[in-house]
């Protein structure tokens, strides 16, 4: 079943015995304090792991004012941008030397295609990653609604341990690495 921000924020709620939310502008302590942290704590998580399911490809804009100093051409990220993965020219997505400066992705090419983490859909998370976002969201809360430091630090171990579960899922999303040349090896034929 799919989740909106509401959703997340509310099963987190019932997590630690509060009530759920219908908005974050109920009135309520704890829709205030869920509309307060959802965002910044859904873009921590999505930003600390390369998730398959966050991670998109694009070709960048360049812009006409070229940077002060250090790089020759500036592009501008895309709106949902949350961390860069690599930076490469043509079909390739990386071996390309840059800087993220704000907005910007400064370099020494006059084309850039970005790999990155983006913001995607609530509604587009997978069970895994709702699962670490609600263990997370828990812990988050707990302290401000219920000012219970050991459940708190409870919680927090415990969404330590659901994120840990959600990377290696979703590292199962891909095919292994395969090593087609190793030093050792060769030197043993």
């Amino acid at each position: 079943m799919a989740l909106s921000d509401i959703g997340l924020c509310s099963r987190a709620l019932v997590r630690i015995g509060a009530h759920p939310i219908s908005s974050f502008s109920d009135g309520t302590a704890a829709s205030e304090i869920s509309g307060l942290l959802y965002g910044p704590v859904r873009d921590y998580l999505l930003s600390c792991y390369a998730w398959s399911f966050a991670t998109g490809q694009v070709a960048l804009t360049k812009l006409s004012v070229d940077p002060v100093a250090d790089y020759c051409a500036a592009f501008q990220l895309p709106n949902d941008f949350l961390r860069a993965i690599s930076a490469g020219v043509g079909t390739r997505g990386s071996g390309l030397s840059y800087r993220i400066i704000g907005d910007q992705l400064h370099c020494n090419s006059d084309t850039v295609l970005l790999t990155y983490i983006y913001r995607p859909e609530e509604e587009t998370f997978p069970p895994y990653f709702d699962m670490a976002m609600m263990a997370r969201l828990a812990s988050e809360f707990c302290l401000p609604l219920t000012e219970n430091v050991s459940r708190s630090e409870v919680l927090a171990k415990l969404a330590e341990q659901e994120f840990a579960r959600a990377r290696q899922i979703d590292a199962q999303q891909d095919s292994p690495n395969r090593l087609e040349s190793f030093s050792l090896i060769d030197a043993r034929e």
